[in-house]
């Protein structure tokens, strides 16, 4: 496609072409299926959801570029289940769940609903908490203190069930660090979507942290994030989509989908000097370690 005709496509929204698979299997460590293919209404509890024959084929089309392993990431009760069902269905996928923290700080975080966050976790292949932490971005601060109150909820979760804490964190960086230094984090806690600088990866980094890039590593205004992708130990990176947002240059400003993470793979093999096919295999690896086997 010439760049006038990606630029015509990128202003029109529409999907991106597949890219080139990658040499070695690898993954997607946090998308948003149910978004991808058509969430249902937020505030229609009836409304419906992405079939299943459109669900397998998104996962299908990642497997075509070698992303061979999904982890399906829930923000709020009804996409939690859902996210938790896919998994349960489905061998490629391993799920997470949480309230997101807009939600948290919109007042969602209910018993009622914690506790059914509580029960999903228990699940054979939910392997997550999350997305949850803290977002000083969305949420003004009259919903700070729900916010914190959920997150710590979340850790407690997580930490009970043995299973991985999947931090969402947005121009809170400082008081994230703070609260996981109070509680105590689980012994696996991934920054999704990390968007600190070299100094708060090194934080991190200490903390035993393991670092989630998005297609935000490929933006030409994000040197700070290949920077701290760049001090950051193999064995603590991960990749992801955040699908459908933070879709990676060439194809910025069109719908994401997890079968778009190698341009993400492949800016961060540049970035931190390692070969493709073996930085597959340690994301691959670190994934296992992190979410357990899929």
């Amino acid at each position: 496609m010439s760049r006038s005709a990606s630029s015509r496509a990128n202003r029109r929204g529409e999907p991106p072409p597949s890219p080139e698979p990658l040499p070695a299997p690898a993954l997607d460590s946090h998308t948003h299926l149910d978004i991808v293919l058509g969430e249902r209404p937020a505030d229609d509890e009836h409304g419906e959801w992405a079939s299943d024959a459109a669900v397998d084929a998104e996962i299908d089309a990642a497997a075509a570029v070698n992303v061979t392993r999904l982890v399906q990431v829930g923000v709020d009760v009804a996409s939690s289940r859902w996210s938790a069902a896919l998994a349960a269905r489905h061998p490629s996928v391993l799920a997470a769940v949480a309230l997101h923290p807009n939600e948290a700080g919109a007042g969602k975080a209910t018993d009622d609903a914690l506790a059914e966050i509580d029960r999903l976790a228990a699940q054979p292949r939910v392997r997550a908490v999350g997305e949850t932490g803290l977002d000083r971005f969305r949420t003004g601060p009259e919903g700070w203190a729900a916010q914190e109150a959920s997150f710590r909820a979340h850790i407690d979760i997580a930490k009970r069930h043995g299973i991985a804490l999947v931090i969402h964190d947005r121009d809170a960086h400082e008081e994230i660090l703070r609260v996981l230094d109070d509680v105590g984090a689980p012994e696996h806690t991934v920054f999704h979507c990390f968007s600190g600088d070299a100094v708060f990866a090194k934080a991190c980094v200490e903390r035993g942290f393991v670092l989630s890039f998005a297609g935000t590593l490929t933006f030409g205004n994000a040197g700070y994030l290949r920077e701290a992708a760049a001090l950051t130990p193999p064995d603590q990176l991960l990749v992801e989509t955040d699908s459908p947002f933070l879709t990676p240059v060439p194809h910025r400003g069109r719908p994401n989908a997890s079968r778009l993470v190698p341009h993400t793979v492949r800016a961060l093999a540049e970035t931190t000097g390692t070969h493709l096919e073996e930085l597959c295999g340690t994301l691959t690896a670190t994934a296992e370690r992190v979410f357990g086997a899929w």
